[in-house]
């Protein structure tokens, strides 16, 4: 059992019958009353997000979560597909489940697979990704990293701001916790 001031981003816990996970949480002391705090919220099987107060004493219990290696191997429709990389059994996720980390899927990307007792609930993506520029506009000669940038779109769909120097075809290191450009590969 935790209580709610100690509940963290990207902490499950169970609570009548669902699994919950915790998106933002904020302590919020207003002048008058008592003290609280307000969280977003995820249902994790119904994939419904919530805005909600708990008081910071009340308790909730975590989810025992089990977490395997795997690799994505391809999206089919609305089914992401992955593959177990010490048993090579294969996994299968909705799209929806994922929607915020599936920008980021390249092709054999090692990923950490959640589950919550046998049932697979969601996946951790490594903290970079290399991917490559399909399109962006023309580099400016002589531009520097400190200019304000130009949008990029990477081979999933993603658009980042990268520096002016940066040609189509280069592949960048890209933060999965932002979207933000780090470096060149």
């Amino acid at each position: 059992m935790v209580e709610a001031i100690g509940l963290k981003v990207g902490m499950i816990f169970e609570k009548n019958g669902k699994l919950i996970k915790v998106l933002e949480t904020n302590h919020h002391k207003p002048g008058k009353g008592n003290t609280v705090m307000q969280m977003k919220l995820n249902d994790i099987r119904s994939g419904s997000i919530v805005q909600t107060t708990m008081r910071p004493t009340e308790k909730v219990e975590l989810a025992e979560i089990d977490k395997k290696n795997a690799q994505f191997l391809y999206k089919q429709d609305n089914i992401v597909f992955f593959m177990d990389l010490d048993t090579y059994e294969q996994y299968e996720l909705p799209a929806q489940l994922i929607e915020a980390e599936s920008k980021y899927l390249i092709p054999d990307l090692q990923v950490q697979l959640n589950f919550c007792g046998n049932e697979l609930i969601g996946m951790d993506l490594p903290t970079t990704v290399e991917m490559t520029v399909v399109e962006t506009e023309p580099n400016i000669k002589g531009a520097t990293a400190a200019n304000g940038g130009k949008p990029a779109t990477m081979d999933t769909g993603l658009i980042v701001t990268v520096p002016d120097f940066i040609k189509k075809g280069e592949k960048l290191v890209i933060s999965t916790l932002n979207g933000t450009y780090k470096q060149r590969a």
